[in-house]
């Protein structure tokens, strides 16, 4: 089954709509390449895709081990593009965790969850990921 269809609406921009939520997202070109940047760029939706991968693995990861949770947990985006060719050269994520008073071993888990997350091995290698927690 398909995941999701997307529909160009002219004007640089399109609408995706999830096929099994029917939840849907309007995507505009960014103001530096001849859009309005009215909603998420395409790329935009990239960046924050490792961002809340990052948040998911490690809920997960709290669920299935039982170890103290990360309800509250924030992740600061920031996309960097490149120029030739035009790509997203960086990703920078700050991860700002609860004060749940997590253990050694609890952060080490979490911040393996999140640099494993399956957006983050999606990604190529030469995207550059620098992640930040701030417990």
């Amino acid at each position: 089954m398909a995941t999701s269809t997307v529909k160009y609406t002219g004007g640089l921009r399109t609408e995706a709509l999830h096929l099994q939520s029917g939840n849907s997202l309007i995507t505009d070109a960014p103001k530096d390449n001849h859009g309005k940047g009215e909603a998420f760029s395409p790329t935009d939706l990239v960046a924050t895709a490792l961002g809340s991968c990052m948040l998911s693995v490690m809920g997960i990861v709290a669920l299935k081990d039982g170890i103290t949770p990360t309800d509250g947990a924030t992740a600061d985006v920031t996309k960097v593009m490149y120029a030739e060719p035009r790509r997203i050269g960086e990703i920078h994520i700050v991860i700002t965790m609860p004060k749940n008073n997590f253990t050694d071993k609890e952060k080490k888990i979490y911040e393996n969850a999140a640099h494993t997350c399956p957006v983050a091995k999606s990604l190529h290698p030469d995207l550059k990921q620098v992640i930040e927690f701030i417990w």
